[in-house]
C-alpha cells in the first residue's frame, strides 16, 4: 500500500529526471535544464574535497578499508564518541535500511509523522512491519504527544526527521528531550539530521547528545547535502554500541568507495567550506522568501535548503508547466497536494524558477482544492 504509492512517485519523478540528463558520453553532466528537485547542493564538494577524489585515483585498484577506519575515527573525534558508535553507510538511505531490518520485523510497529521522507516506510515493508502515521501539526511540525502516544510495546522504531523533510520545519531541543523521555526504551528513536547544517535557530539541538543518556538514540547523518556530494552517497549512523552492532549484520559488504571517503576527510578538514554554503544557500531561501512574499504567496518557513509553497491547488499540473520550461521543482506530496516543495539552488537558478512559476502558476490565480 504504503510502498507501492510512495514508490511509484518516486520512480516517476527520478525517470522524468532521468530524461533531462545528457546522453552518455557526453562531456556536460547536465543539460540547461534547473534541478530544484532532490535537495542537493548546487554548488558541489570543496575544492579541497574534489581534489581529494582526484587522489583516490592510486588507490582506485584496492579495497578502501584503512580509509574507511580514517574517516571512522574522524568522526568519532568530531562528536566526541567512540569509533564503536560509528556506522558508514552508502548515503544515509543506507543506514535507514539497516535500521529498519534489525529492529522491525512482522508483528513491530515503525511510528512516523506524514509528510516526512519516505524510506524508512518504504523499507520497513519488507520486514513486514505495521506503519503507524501521524500527521503534522497544524503548523506543519512534528506531533510529538501523538507520536509517543501511538508507541507501545510493538513499537521497533520512530522516526524523527529533524529538519523534516518535505516542510523543513524542525523539532527543538526541549521538545526532543521530553519526546525521548516520554517514548519507551524498548523502541529506538532515528533522529535523521540530513538538513542538521542549515539550521540557524538557536532553540535547535543534535540528538547526538543523547546518545550517552539514551541508549535508544540512533542519529543519521550525511554528506550528500552541504556538503555536496550526493552522486559519491556516503552517510553514516551514530548511536549506541549495542545498536550500532544490530545493524551492522545488514552493512554492505565495502559499501563506500576509496574516492567518496578521501572528499569526505577533506570537507571534514575544512569547516569554513561548510560555514560558507550555509549562508550562501539560507541568504539565497531568504531571497526566494522575501520574493514570495512579494508575490503574495503563502510557503512554509523552512530550516533547510528547500521550501514548501502553498499554491492553493493540486500541484500535478504546475509541476508539469514548470517541467515544460525546464524547471524541474520537488514532486508531489499526497499528504500536502497544494504544496510545491523547491530546493535551493544558486541565485541565478532561483530567480529563474520564480519567473518560471509567475508563468506556469501566476499568484492570485489559486483553484479551489
Amino acid at each position: 500500500m504504503i510502498g507501492t504509492a510512495l514508490g511509484g512517485a518516486l520512480l516517476a519523478d527520478r525517470t522524468v529526471r532521468a530524461a533531462s540528463l545528457p546522453p552518455p558520453g557526453s562531456q556536460t553532466s547536465r543539460t540547461s535544464a534547473i534541478h530544484l528537485d532532490s535537495n542537493e547542493n548546487p554548488y558541489g564538494p570543496s575544492p579541497r574535497a574534489l581534489a581529494a577524489m582526484d587522489r583516490a585515483r592510486g588507490v582506485a585498484a584496492r579495497y578502501p578499508d584503512e580509509l574507511e577506519d580514517r574517516l571512522t575515527d574522524a568522526l568519532a573525534r568530531l562528536h566526541g564518541v567512540r569509533p564503536e558508535n560509528i556506522l558508514l553507510g552508502c548515503g544515509s538511505g543506507e543506514i535507514l535500511r539497516m535500521a529498519d531490518m534489525a529492529f522491525l520485523q512482522a508483528g513491530r510497529t515503525v511510528v512516523a509523522p506524514v509528510p516526512t521522507f519516505e524510506a524508512v516506510l518504504n523499507y520497513a515493508q519488507v520486514t513486514q512491519a505495521e506503519a503507524v502515521t501521524v500527521p503534522l501539526t497544524a503548523d506543519f511540525r512534528h506531533d510529538l504527544p501523538r507520536m509517543a502516544a501511538a508507541c507501545d510495546e510493538r513499537t521497533g522504531l520512530v522516526y524523527v526527521c529533524n529538519p523534516n523533510n518535505p516542510t523543513g520545519t524542525i523539532v527543538k531541543g526541549d521538545e526532543l528531550a521530553a519526546f525521548l523521555e516520554a517514548v519507551p526504551r524498548s523502541a529506538v528513536v532515528m533522529v535523521d539530521e540530513a538538513y542538521f547544517h542549515f539550521v540557524e535557530d538557536r532553540g535547535y539541538r543534535s540528538a547526538v547528545e543523547w546518545i550517552g543518556r539514551h541508549t535508544n538514540v540512533l542519529v543519521v547523518r550525511t554528506f550528500s547535502k552541504i556538503h555536496g556530494l550526493a552522486g559519491m552517497r556516503l552517510g553514516y549512523g551514530l548511536g549506541h554500541r549495542e545498536k550500532i552492532e544490530a545493524m551492522r549484520p545488514h552493512k554492505t559488504w565495502s559499501n563506500a568507495n576509496a574516492a567518496v571517503l578521501e572528499a569526505a576527510l577533506a570537507s571534514l578538514e575544512e569547516p569554513s567550506h561548510v560555514e560558507g554554503q550555509r549562508k550562501k544557500m539560507n541568504d539565497t531561501r531568504r531571497f526566494l522568501c522575501a520574493e514570495l512574499e512579494k508575490d503574495g504567496r503563502r510557503y512554509i518557513p523552512s530550516h533547510a535548503n528547500f521550501v514548501m509553497i502553498d499554491l492553493g491547488r493540486d500541484v500535478a499540473e504546475p509541476i508539469e508547466a514548470l517541467r515544460a520550461r525546464q524547471v524541474f521543482p520537488g514532486r508531489r506530496f499526497a499528504a500536502l497536494p497544494n504544496w510545491l516543495r523547491v530546493s535551493i539552488g544558486t541565485r541565478e537558478e532561483t530567480a529563474a524558477f520564480l519567473d518560471a512559476l509567475r508563468e506556469a502558476a501566476p499568484a492570485g490565480k489559486e483553484q479551489a482544492a
